[in-house]
């Protein structure tokens, strides 16, 4: 009989330390995307304050909370809470659907981590533009992804699992480049 194996999507991968820059894999905790209810955003965020000690994020931010919580806007009438497990009651007022094993999670950190990820990205990642807290639904190179800043120097990217090993690819080429004009 086969014996299956759990097993992380960077598994094997990462982490990569090039130049200045380190890619790590992000062990998120629990990953839940809450889908509010018509009309009942509001109470959804007084629920997870309630519960977690964050209230839903605006627009293109993220709220931290109790237990390392956090709560990324992840579009229209959609966010993704991090962490802890929901609390039960947010059902009353959203659509509660587990996401943990759909993303792999990339912690960039390091001097030239905006300037890697300029490289596959759209994004205005200046500092007084893309402050820490701010986060993004965009373009990684050619995948769909998160980007999300969590320090001066540090990102926290997600893209769907499938594409884990392609991330890995792509910040690694970025990352060597970033080096290589920096050291010359």
């Amino acid at each position: 009989m086969v014996e299956l194996v759990a097993k992380s999507p960077c598994a094997g991968l990462l982490p990569l330390n090039i130049g200045e820059v380190v890619a790590s894999e992000v062990a998120p905790g629990a990953m839940t995307a809450l889908a509010p209810y018509a009309g009942r955003a509001e109470a959804l965020s007084q629920a997870l304050e309630a519960a977690h000690g964050m209230a839903l994020p605006a627009p293109g931010h993220s709220t931290l909370g109790a237990e390392g919580a956090r709560v990324l806007w992840f579009g229209r009438e959609m966010a993704l809470m991090m962490g802890p497990a929901p609390d039960s009651g947010l059902a009353a007022h959203a659509a509660v659907s587990d996401q943990s094993d759909a993303w792999a999670v990339v912690r960039l950190d390091g001097p030239g981590a905006a300037d890697v990820l300029a490289r596959l990205t759209p994004l205005d990642l200046r500092a007084g533009v893309f402050e820490t807290g701010q986060t993004a639904r965009t373009e990684l190179a050619h995948m769909a992804a998160s980007v999300t800043r969590v320090g001066a120097e540090s990102f926290v990217l997600m893209v769907f699992r499938a594409f884990a090993e392609t991330l890995v690819h792509d910040l690694k080429i970025a990352m060597q480049g970033v080096a290589a004009r920096r050291e010359g």
